[in-house]
């Protein structure tokens, strides 16, 4: 636990790649395999299931500490982050302990869920007693379930690779579905992972996805790739990516977070797939030829009891933009064009409603190609996606074996008045860097008034966060727990992907992936945009 808390502290409080790497390497190098198999589990995106309610550890934080609750509240308000929050205030350890990471999840941690309160105390008052403040912290966020760290995957399966002595991309295979919850992390797992035999991975594929190959979004002018001859063109969806496996005459449709959405899309699990094929596409809801927005996917999501209404109202299908397995044969080496001629086959052959295959967009020139782009927003489609005809299918946002490319159109954008504010997390808990931000509406009394719509917390540099921090400081009226409601001063241009209609919002709308575009100080908040604005957009 102690090797695993240093290392969550060295990748937290760096953004150097190389220094990252070398502290990867380090800790797998010495760790035992068992420990080393939950910490791949976590740094490659496990989301540990929350042991104890925060209640509970706040009320058991504040007794241990002997602090009056106004106090914490105080504490955790300037901090910014629980979890940090009860790591400060704690009394020093009283000994050390040297048990693992592995023992500590499997024999501690795990087991709380469900205790009963006096004994989640009992645990808690002697773990904290042998912790010291780096160990408590990771504690916190494992038993929170709010582990977090600033650790790509790709830059994971490097470090392993190199202390394995083998190709990075053999790691990379092994590691899908690694944070499928319903397999515990295992000494013997991690001995596979890291296993020089690599001509074992074929055989013990089973019904596991390939990593899955990300674009590069274009920034400079689509000419500057060449001949267009040379590319393939495709509209760029906004759904879920999803692998669709067919071996040992079972389906498998995983989602690329590595989540298995089988029984969450029979339609799809049901396609008869020849045996050994894979289907690289996007999980869409699919009408009149057509994909419906995101917000109609999100209402399939999360159900685990899909009705008879359900599937009919919201009927899914998978969009298949690339083929990577064929008789078993793995076809990731072959030219994308290839793989598409491949694809057209299959689907044509397979002739299911539900498997619809992406098209291919022609056009003699790159001018032609942007005016076809242009139509984007009226199929309902985020721009093109570009791929190189003659790419392999790479593992991750690659270029050694080719490029994919995401050619987006320019994202919605409002002008929008800051009316709250919140502290971040980590390096940032102690500036104001969460922010919500309203439109202007006019009441049944006739009023102007601001109407809150959307969160955003990225697109400033760190010059303007602090620069904003101070002004939310002098302007704050009003003290929610940790957020401040601000006297309007500020506009901001915000972007964002997409928008919906919305009755769990007090605007009536919501949007995807809202971000700060820029400062606008030249336009006064009188002159921001009006929530008419935003369901104009609608359409």
């Amino acid at each position: 636990m102690r090797e695993f808390a240093r290392l969550y502290t060295e990748l937290d409080s760096t953004t150097a790649t190389n220094r990252k790497l070398a502290a990867l390497e380090a800790y797998f190098g010495a760790a035992p395999p068992a420990d080393a198999a939950w910490a791949v589990y976590f740094l490659a995106g496990g989301k540990p299931r929350q042991a104890v309610p925060n209640r509970l550890l706040r009320q058991f934080a504040i007794e241990r500490a002997a602090l009056d609750e106004w106090l914490f509240d105080e504490c955790h308000d300037a901090v910014g982050d629980f979890a940090e929050t009860v790591a400060h205030i704690l009394p020093p350890p009283l000994r050390e302990s040297d048990i693992g990471l592995a023992t500590w999840m499997d024999e501690r941690i795990l087991p709380l869920r469900g205790a009963e309160p006096e004994a989640v105390r009992a645990a808690l008052f002697t773990w904290w007693e042998e912790t010291a403040w780096r160990e408590r912290f990771l504690l916190m966020k494992l038993i929170g379930g709010g582990f977090r760290v600033g650790v790509s995957r790709l830059l994971v399966t490097r470090a392993l690779g190199a202390v394995a002595g083998i190709d990075a991309k053999h790691i990379a295979q092994r590691l899908m579905g690694w944070t499928d919850g319903r397999k515990r992390p295992s000494a013997e797992r991690y001995l596979a992972l890291i296993a020089t035999d690599v001509d074992a991975d074929v055989a013990e594929r089973g019904g596991q996805p390939y990593p899955f190959f990300l674009a590069h979004p274009l920034q400079a002018a689509p000419d500057t790739l060449g001949d267009i001859g040379n590319w393939l063109a495709e509209w760029k969806y906004d759904g879920i990516r999803a692998q669709l496996v067919r071996r040992h005459g079972q389906t498998w449709l995983w989602s690329r977070g590595e989540d298995l959405i089988t029984d969450r899309f029979p339609e799809i699990s049901g396609i008869a797939l020849p045996e050994g094929t894979v289907v690289d596409g996007e999980v869409l809801i699919w009408r009149d030829g057509r994909p419906a927005p995101f917000s109609e996917l999100q209402k399939r999501i999360g159900r685990k009891t899909l009705s008879a209404k359900l599937l009919a109202e919201l009927p899914a299908s998978l969009v298949a933009y690339d083929l990577l397995e064929q008789d078993g044969v793995d076809l990731r080496q072959l030219p994308q064009r290839e793989r598409r001629a491949r694809l057209e086959t299959l689907t044509a052959a397979t002739s299911a409603p539900q498997l619809v295959l992406s098209p291919l967009i022609e056009a003699p020139d790159w001018e032609s190609l942007e005016t076809i782009r242009a139509e984007s927003r009226s199929r309902a489609v985020e721009g093109m996606m570009l791929k190189g005809a003659e790419a392999q299918y790479g593992v991750g946002r690659t270029r050694d074996v080719g490029t994919w490319w995401k050619w987006k159109i320019d994202p919605f954008s409002v002008d929008a008045v800051l009316i709250y504010a919140q502290a971040g997390h980590g390096r940032r808990a102690s500036l104001y860097t969460d922010y919500t931000f309203a439109v202007w509406d006019e009441g049944p009394d006739g009023e102007r008034r601001l109407v809150p719509f959307a969160k955003a917390y990225s697109g400033l540099t760190d010059a303007e966060i602090a620069r904003v921090d101070a002004i939310i400081r002098r302007t704050t009226v009003e003290k929610f727990g940790p957020v401040r409601s601000v006297r309007p001063t500020m506009v901001f241009e915000i972007g964002f992907e997409g928008i919906a209609a919305s009755s769990r919002h007090k605007a009536g709308i919501a949007v995807r992936f809202p971000r700060m575009l820029r400062i606008r100080d030249d336009k006064p908040i009188e002159e921001a945009d009006t929530l008419d604005t935003l369901k104009g957009m609608l359409a």
